[in-house]
């Protein structure tokens, strides 16, 4: 027994030396493998992120940003430019965990700030990325002259110098001058293959927006070769930043601060004042504003809320978005009438106390009508029961087939108009379809609908800017215009831009001889006191409930001179209860006193585009 188990012992020693050099082998062979798949991972799948990291090691681009073009009037007068800010950054590369935390409690202490805003910052977009963070912006020039005293020990920390807007005018024209924020992270991803940086801003709304292809400009930069003690051996190339272009705006300064004036007392409105022959817009406010150098500074996320989710809706353009016209809406069934023949111009019908449609007594104004009267003095007292008889008479196509000629229910054609809303004109085919809620075939037009489109209240909506649009055909003999905020080198005047309507001469002339009588001796005349700087005007006022449920709206619609049309004025005061004629007409009367009182020469004479 003991001599077998010696021989079974001799042979597993043999065995076992056998296998050691298998087993040796085996090892540097899983060291090899393990190796040359790390190679790979490095060489192959991320060899061109290493390139890069190795590349920026020896080399740094010291990016210079393009200064966005200006924003002026159409006198040349700044209305947004740029200022410089400095801003703190990092490169989270030449940093581990521990020496970030070591770095960010001297910054905070340095620059008087929170840890926790710094460490918020480095999280705000992607924690992992190894590219630069923007950790403070517009830092105060006591803070960077701290920052340079120190900046030997504070490594892997910068401070980057770029531009800021500045809007001069703060909350003016805001709605229409847009503003600019940073790009995000997800924007950054699509934007930087045509030249963004994360540190861009970009224009969000208005012009800003519209143009921010021709105000951004390019980057430039110088280009180094640095050793690895991070000294500058040599330039290696310099790109001259491209500024952006200027944009000449058709605004007017002196209107603008008038129409800024005027709704400084309405807790919500618009103005728009526009040049009838050219559609160029001369002033445009909103009310409530906002201050657009909020976007150029920090501000807290409360701050954000407050503007941004605010139940006033400062950013909301007034100018831009629909409500009900009331009687400044009169003239569009007035072509409805005129133009189907069914009520031609020497038509009079007997204006009474209240008109039944359907299950309701629909009211005139004054509560007991004014007798029998024509277009004109219907016009002029601004009649209801008239309008209701003509566009009942007519019908709902009738009505929208005017309404569509003068630009309602669609754009405007305005650069800015991804702000803008198409309105509403309802008719007998989108209330069959449901009327934008409702089931198809459960919610038919009614002879009630009717009644109201006629007078421009519930199922009919218009922004002041369409109904400008709408105003300037009756002061420039015919022709729809292309409401616009840049000449752009365009010719307005051409069919593109300055169409001919479809209506008969006869119909505009019995429509303006009844807009000039509103203000001769009708609900208008207000507009005539204690002023000989404004010409001869025409126009409508107007008082409409809020189909949306809120106070009446006030509304005043004109143009000067009566007989040449320079310029149309849309005064619009939101559930501003008392009538057109109280509230809006004052509004619409200022902006054209301005106006004459710049140069009634220069006015007169002035029948183009600067």
């Amino acid at each position: 027994m003991k001599k077998k188990e010696k021989l079974h012992l001799s042979s597993k020693k043999r065995v076992g030396a056998f296998n050691q050099p298998l087993i040796f082998l085996i090892f540097l062979c899983l060291i090899f493998l393990v190796t040359g798949v790390r190679l790979f991972w490095l060489q192959i799948i991320n060899g061109s992120y290493y390139k890069k990291l190795s590349e920026e090691n020896r080399i740094k681009l010291i990016a210079n940003p393009p200064i966005r073009g200006r924003l002026l009037d159409r006198n040349g007068v700044v209305l947004a430019d740029n200022k410089l800010f400095y801003s703190l950054s990092i490169q989270p590369r030449h940093l581990n965990k521990s020496e970030w935390i070591n770095l960010r409690n001297s910054l905070a202490d340095l620059l008087n700030v929170s840890t926790d805003q710094l460490e918020n910052a480095f999280n705000r977009n992607n924690p992992h990325s190894p590219y630069k963070k923007v950790l403070l912006t517009d830092l105060s020039v006591e803070q960077v002259i701290r920052f340079k005293e120190k900046e030997n020990e504070l490594h892997g920390a910068q401070i980057d110098i770029g531009l800021v807007r500045n809007y001069p005018y703060k909350s003016l024209a805001a709605h229409a001058l847009g503003y600019t924020q940073l790009i995000t992270q997800n924007e950054f991803s699509k934007l930087s293959e045509r030249g963004y940086k994360l540190v861009d801003r970009i224009g969000r709304k208005g012009i800003e927006a519209a143009f921010e292809s021709e105000l951004r400009g390019e980057w430039g930069g110088e280009m180094l070769e640095i050793d690895s003690m991070g000294t500058v051996q040599r330039s290696l190339g310099l790109k001259i930043p491209k500024a952006g272009k200027d944009i000449k705006l058709t605004l007017d300064l002196d209107l603008q601060l008038t129409a800024e004036k005027v709704l400084s007392d309405k807790a919500a409105g618009a103005i728009v004042a526009i040049d009838p022959r050219t559609g160029a817009i001369r002033a445009i406010a909103s009310k409530p504003t906002f201050d657009l150098n909020f976007f150029s500074q920090p501000f807290t996320n409360r701050q954000y809320d407050n503007l941004f989710l605010s139940s006033n809706l400062p950013l909301l353009s007034r100018a831009f978005n629909a409500y009900d016209p009331g009687s400044t809406w009169k003239p569009v069934t007035a072509i409805a009438g005129l133009e189907s023949g069914k009520f031609p111009a020497s038509k009079k019908l007997n204006t009474v106390r209240c008109i039944t449609y359907g299950s309701h007594c629909f009211p005139e104004y004054n509560k007991r009508g004014f007798g029998l009267i024509g277009y004109e003095d219907a016009l002029r007292v601004s009649s209801n029961t008239f309008f209701y008889q003509v566009g009942v008479g007519v019908g709902s196509k009738a009505l929208y087939d005017a309404a569509i000629k003068l630009g309602f229910n669609n754009h405007t054609g305005i650069e800015t108009l991804i702000d803008e809303n198409k309105g509403l004109v309802g008719n007998e085919e989108w209330a069959n379809k449901g009327r934008g809620w409702g089931n198809p075939g459960e919610t038919p037009w009614m002879v009630e609908d009717m009644a109201s489109a006629s007078i421009g209240q519930s199922v009919v909506l218009v922004t002041p800017l369409q109904l400008a649009r709408a105003y300037a055909v009756f002061a420039n003999g015919g022709y729809l215009i292309t409401p616009h905020l840049v000449d752009a080198n365009n010719n307005w005047r051409s069919e593109k831009f300055f169409q001919k309507v479809d209506i008969q001469d006869s119909t505009l002339d019995t429509i303006r001889r009844g807009l000039r009588k509103v203000v001769t001796n009708g609900t208008g005349m207000g507009i005539n006191i204690d002023t000989s700087i404004i010409p001869p005007v025409a126009g409508k006022t107007g008082t409409a409930e809020d189909s949306s449920g809120g106070s009446d709206h006030a509304w005043f619609a004109g143009f000067a001179p009566y007989d040449s049309g320079e310029i149309v004025v849309v005064a619009f005061a939101q559930n501003t209860p008392g009538g057109g004629s109280k509230y809006a007409l004052p509004m619409a009367k200022e902006i054209m006193k301005t106006w004459y009182k710049k140069s009634p020469s220069k006015q007169l004479n002035d029948g183009k585009d600067d």
